[in-house]
C-alpha cells in the first residue's frame, strides 16, 4: 500500500507540475506578444480591421476595372485609355455649367435636365402606382380584373412606348417623361400589391371585428406593414427611370445626358462618351443608395 501511495503521489506531483508549466508558458506568451491579445479586445483595432474589410475589396475591384480598361485600350487603338480620359474629364468638369447656345451646354446642365425629367416621370408613377398597388392588393376582384392587363403591358420595352408619346404629346420632352412614367410604374404597383397581400389575415380580422373604417385600416394596419415593400418598389423604379431616360434622350434630342452622349458620338469624342458612362453610373448609384438608406430608415426592423 505504501508503494502504491508513493507512486500515486509521484504521478500527481508530475501532473501538477505540468499544468503549472503550461500556465507559466501561456502567461509568458501573453507578456511576449501583448499586441495579439489586444487585437482581440481593442475596439480601435476591431474598427480598423472592419474598415479595411469594407474599403479594400471595392478599391481592388475598381483597380481591376481600370487595369482591364487600360489593357483593352492599348490593344485597340481607337479606345481612349484611363489617363487620357482622366485629363479630358478634368477639362470637362472645370466648367460644367457653361452655355453656348441650346445645343452646346455643359455636362452639369445635361445632368440636371435629365434628373428633372426623371423626377417628373417618377413622381407621376409614384402617385399612380402606389395607390393602385394598395387597391389591387386589397381587393381580389380588382386584382383579377387588371392582372391580364398588367401581364400584357409590363414586358413591353420602354422605347416601344416612345412613338406613342410623340404621337399623343406632339413634343419630345413630354414624350420622354411619358416613357419614364410607363416604365417605372410597374415595380411600384407589383411590390405594393405584394406587400398588401402579405399582411397577416389576423390583423384584418381584428379590424373587421372592431368595425374599423377602410381609412382606419389603411392608416393603422396596411400602411405601416406595407411601407418596406413600397420603398423596395420605389428603389427599383428609380433605377428603371434613370436607365430609360438615357435611351429616350438619345432618340428625342434636346438637353440631357442621353442627347449629350449621342452628340459626342457624332463628334467622335469617345473620351466624353466614356466619361458620360461613369457619370450615368455614379448618378444612378447615388439615387439608389439614397433610397436604400430611406428604406432602412422605415423598414421597422425588416430586411431591405
Amino acid at each position: 500500500m505504501q508503494a502504491i501511495k508513493h507512486e500515486a503521489s509521484v504521478v500527481s506531483g508530475t501532473e501538477g507540475k505540468t499544468v503549472e508549466q503550461k500556465l507559466a508558458a501561456r502567461a509568458a506568451s501573453k507578456r511576449r506578444f501583448p499586441s495579439l491579445e489586444s487585437a482581440d479586445t481593442s475596439p480601435a483595432v476591431r474598427l480598423l480591421v472592419q474598415a479595411i474589410k469594407t474599403v479594400v475589396p471595392p478599391l481592388l475591384g475598381l483597380a481591376l476595372l481600370v487595369l482591364v480598361w487600360a489593357v483593352v485600350a492599348k490593344s485597340r487603338g481607337g479606345l481612349p485609355g484611363p489617363l487620357s480620359t482622366w485629363e479630358s474629364a478634368k477639362l470637362l468638369f472645370a466648367d460644367p455649367f457653361y452655355q453656348n447656345g441650346p445645343n452646346d451646354q455643359g455636362v452639369g446642365w445635361n445632368i440636371l435636365n435629365s434628373l428633372g425629367r426623371v423626377g417628373i416621370g417618377f413622381g407621376m408613377a409614384a402617385l399612380v402606382g402606389i395607390p393602385a398597388g394598395f387597391i389591387l392588393g386589397r381587393f381580389a376582384f380588382v386584382s383579377a380584373m387588371f392582372a391580364p392587363v398588367i401581364s400584357l403591358l409590363r414586358p413591353v420595352s420602354p422605347l416601344a412606348w416612345l412613338p406613342i408619346g410623340l404621337l399623343v404629346f406632339k413634343a419630345a420632352n413630354p414624350a420622354s417623361i411619358w416613357v419614364i412614367f410607363i416604365s417605372s410604374v410597374w415595380p411600384m404597383i407589383l411590390n405594393t400589391a405584394a406587400g398588401v397581400r402579405a399582411v397577416p389575415q389576423d390583423y384584418l380580422n381584428v379590424a373587421r371585428v372592431l368595425r374599423l373604417s377602410e381609412l382606419k385600416v389603411f392608416t393603422t394596419i396596411l400602411f405601416p406593414s406595407v411601407l418596406p415593400h413600397v420603398l423596395t418598389g420605389v428603389r427599383l423604379s428609380i433605377g428603371v427611370a434613370w436607365l430609360v431616360i438615357v435611351a429616350a434622350e438619345m432618340l428625342t434630342g434636346g438637353v440631357g445626358i442621353g442627347f449629350w452622349v449621342w452628340d459626342e458620338w457624332n463628334n467622335l469624342n469617345v473620351e466624353h462618351i466614356i466619361i458620360a458612362i461613369f457619370v450615368v453610373g455614379l448618378v444612378g448609384l447615388l439615387l439608389e443608395q439614397a433610397l436604400i438608406l430611406l428604406a432602412r430608415r422605415f423598414s421597422f426592423g425588416q430586411g431591405v
